[in-house]
């Protein structure tokens, strides 16, 4: 977990072939869709996907000078509970993969051990926590 944000968890994603991917958790167990939220807790788990969203927008420019944007996306089509993806997307990406959505990248890359995360991820970990806390020391 990065952090405990107002309506949900910050966690950094267990695959990272594109380093910083996030997920935003919902708080509420049984919550499938941001529908199921009350107006207001629907506002605040936007609001913390927008600031998680620009937490890894600034580590991830802070530490590759490549970083091109940041993708959000609340999908739910695999797991039934509300949660939203923040994708870091890089000027590196292969050609056929750089202007389409994430989803479409080869399956091996989701599960190839190379991009699972691990203890050289604690830069990343520590600088997207830094950024949601809103440390100076990340711009």
């Amino acid at each position: 977990m990065l952090r405990r944000l107002e309506a949900g968890f910050a966690v950094i994603g267990d695959v990272q072939f594109l380093p910083g991917y996030s997920v935003l958790l919902v708080d509420e167990p049984g919550v499938r869709q941001l529908s199921d939220l009350p107006r207001s807790r629907r506002l605040s788990f936007l609001s913390d996907l927008d600031r998680l969203g620009e937490a890894v927008e600034r580590a991830c420019r802070r530490l590759d000078p490549a970083f091109r944007r940041v993708n959000l996306e609340i999908l739910g089509n695999t797991d039934d509970f509300l949660h939203a993806h923040v994708w870091p997307r890089f000027h590196w990406e292969p050609p056929e993969s750089l202007r389409r959505p994430v989803w479409l990248y080869p399956r091996e890359r989701w599960s190839d051990e190379r991009f699972a995360l691990g203890p050289r991820h604690a830069t990343l970990r520590r600088t997207i926590g830094a950024a949601l806390d809103g440390s100076s020391t990340v711009r």
